[in-house]
């Protein structure tokens, strides 16, 4: 009945077409987050399009105050992404970061434009984080996947803080077969990234993610999931050189595993 259940889903949404905002870390630097985050779209039936004329959505030079050249950035964001919703019913990305800046942070960017305001909030109403696309709009708790391990969730500050959004990425991982949830203590504490603020203040920084990984260990979990890659970069790495032996994944890596 399941299976049955699945299949009619899948005829359900089959005709949904979804350009993927794959972000510049992903882009750059995890490219595989961005391969998953397709493989999920399409196993629900999704068709997936890329522009690889995509670049960053302005974030860290926003957030370090050079408000000029992220505008510039920005602009170049709006001006793609309006062009893709005209053959596209979404824009999804595996980053509450880059979506919170879109939603969140281009009105302010660009407050003395109130013309770019207008087209930004329009693009804002179109875009949606993976957990909440997947959750929210597909409607879709069970992704098919099947993963073994003892799996533990890092909220990430501005997914949490700024979209509210919590229980979809827990739903998600709840469904995933072979997998055993546990929460951490503090799962809501920042890991410490913060984009420009772990270069210019590292030991602070470091101080952070310290408590982070301890209650990583403490959980008993071999596994860590989150919903950006930028965090579970900062995890890995002091994960890495604490010599504690826990999987770092993206929520895409672990919605696309199939283990047997």
């Amino acid at each position: 009945m399941k299976r049955l259940q699945f299949q009619f889903k899948l005829i359900q949404i089959h005709h949904m077409k979804v350009s993927l905002f794959v972000t510049c870390i992903v882009d750059q630097m995890f490219p595989g987050v961005g391969v998953a985050a397709v493989e999920v779209l399409s196993r629900l039936g999704v068709e997936v399009t890329f522009n690889s004329n995509q670049t960053c959505c302005g974030q860290p030079a926003f957030n370090t105050g050079y408000r000029k050249e992220a505008r510039q950035v920005a602009l170049s964001t709006v001006d793609l992404f309006e062009r893709e919703l005209r053959s596209c019913d979404y824009i999804v990305a595996p980053s509450g970061s880059c979506v919170t800046m879109v939603r969140k942070f281009y009105r302010e960017l660009f407050e003395s434009d109130p013309a770019v305001v207008k087209r930004a909030e329009a693009i804002s109403l179109k875009i949606f984080e993976l957990s909440d696309f997947l959750v929210n709009v597909l409607k879709a708790l069970d992704i098919e996947a099947s993963y073994h391990g003892r799996v533990t969730y890092h909220d990430c500050c501005h997914l949490l803080r700024e979209l509210r959004i919590s229980k979809e990425p827990r739903q998600l991982i709840g469904g995933v077969r072979g997998v055993e949830f546990v929460e951490m203590h503090a799962s809501d504490a920042c890991c410490g990234f913060g984009g420009t603020f772990s270069v210019k203040y590292p030991e602070i920084s470091t101080a952070i993610d310290q408590e982070k990984i301890t209650n990583i260990a403490r959980s008993g979990a071999d596994t860590v999931v989150a919903c950006d890659s930028s965090c579970l970069m900062q995890i890995a790495g002091l994960a890495g050189r604490s010599g504690l032996g826990v999987r770092c994944m993206h929520l895409a890596e672990l919605l696309a595993s199939r283990e047997e």
